[in-house]
C-alpha cells in the first residue's frame, strides 16, 4: 500500500470522531485506531505497530454556522432513515456557494442526489434509495460522517 494513501487515511481518522478504521486491499490489511486522543496507531498485516501523531500546529476546527434549528435527532417512529454508505465528510451542496441538493420538506425520488460525502479527496455523490418527502436532515453540513451513520428521515 502507498504510504501517500496510508497518511491520507491517518488524516481521514484524525479530522473525523471515528475511533477505528480498517482498510482490505488485495492481500494487504490496515487497520488504523485512535488511542485515547494521543495519536493513531498503524497496523498492518505484519503486526508492526507505528504510532502516528498529529502535527503540534494542528488547531481545533470551530463551527461557525450551524443547522440547529433544521436538524432534529429525536428518535421517529415508521420512518425511513437514509444512511452513510462510507466513511468521509457531509456537504448538503456541490460547493460552498451552491444551494443545498435537498431540504426539510423536499420531495425526492429514487436516485436523486441528497448530498455529497468526500472521502480521501473524492467526493461521492450520495443517492437516494427511496421516495418520499426529508422530514428531517441528521448532520451538519462539514461534519465528519461514519458508515451507517443515519443522514436524513424520510417519509
Amino acid at each position: 500500500m502507498d504510504l501517500r494513501k496510508l497518511k491520507t487515511l491517518i488524516d481521514l481518522v484524525e479530522a473525523s470522531d471515528i475511533s477505528e478504521l480498517e482498510l482490505t486491499e488485495g492481500e494487504e490489511k490496515v487497520k488504523i485506531s485512535r488511542q485515547n486522543n494521543m495519536g493513531a496507531s498503524l497496523t498492518p498485516t505484519n503486526y508492526v505497530q507505528q504510532q502516528i501523531r498529529p502535527p503540534l500546529n494542528q488547531q481545533p476546527q470551530t463551527q461557525t454556522d450551524t443547522l440547529e434549528d433544521k436538524i432534529d435527532t429525536s428518535p421517529t417512529e415508521n420512518k425511513n432513515i437514509i444512511t452513510s454508505p462510507m466513511v468521509g465528510t457531509f456537504y448538503r451542496s456541490a460547493s460552498p456557494d451552491s444551494a443545498p441538493f435537498i431540504d426539510i420538506g423536499s420531495t425526492v425520488k429514487k436516485g436523486e442526489t441528497l448530498c455529497i460525502i468526500e472521502a480521501m479527496k473524492i467526493l461521492n455523490e450520495i443517492e437516494s434509495d427511496k421516495e418520499g418527502t426529508i422530514t428531517k436532515i441528521l448532520i451538519e453540513n462539514g461534519q465528519p460522517v461514519e458508515f451507517g451513520q443515519p443522514l436524513f428521515e424520510i417519509s
